[in-house]
């Protein structure tokens, strides 16, 4: 299945966030670092293990025309395969820098959830909880 939908995330810190991306999983697929400036990230796209992926680049910048780039404005919920992962990966985020928002918990709804805030504050979290299912094909 080919992913379509793909959260965005900002960094003031765009090099922190890279690494704090790896920590917690996700996977580099194309990391584009601007040539005139080494910290600003034009642009990079992760993969999430299982599925899924992510977009991310520097913060506000002269050049986005009125695109809002905001750091720290960014929520994103990440599946794991089980409850234990969802613990691991809730302590990876922690040893990365992160700080714990909702230390990991079994919801009403089924699964197991945990959140982390990253080091400006974008919001992760991590859940054994995969939903219903995806929507019919158009």
């Amino acid at each position: 299945m080919t992913t379509t939908v793909f959260p965005t995330v900002s960094y003031a810190d765009a090099r922190a966030g890279v690494a704090f991306l790896e920590a917690i999983g996700f996977v580099p697929v194309a990391v584009y670092w601007s040539t005139t400036d080494p910290d600003l990230l034009d642009h990079a796209e992760f993969s999430w293990p299982g599925g899924g992926g992510l977009m991310c680049g520097s913060a506000a910048r002269e050049s986005d025309q009125g695109y809002e780039r905001r750091a720290g404005a960014a929520s994103v919920y990440c599946v794991l395969p089980t409850d234990a992962a969802v613990e691991e990966v809730y302590a990876q985020a922690l040893a990365a820098g992160g700080i714990g928002a909702v230390e990991p918990y079994d919801p009403g709804y089924g699964g197991r959830n945990g959140t982390v805030r990253d080091i400006e504050g974008n919001q992760w979290s991590f859940g054994s909880y995969a939903g219903h299912g995806a929507a019919p094909e158009a």
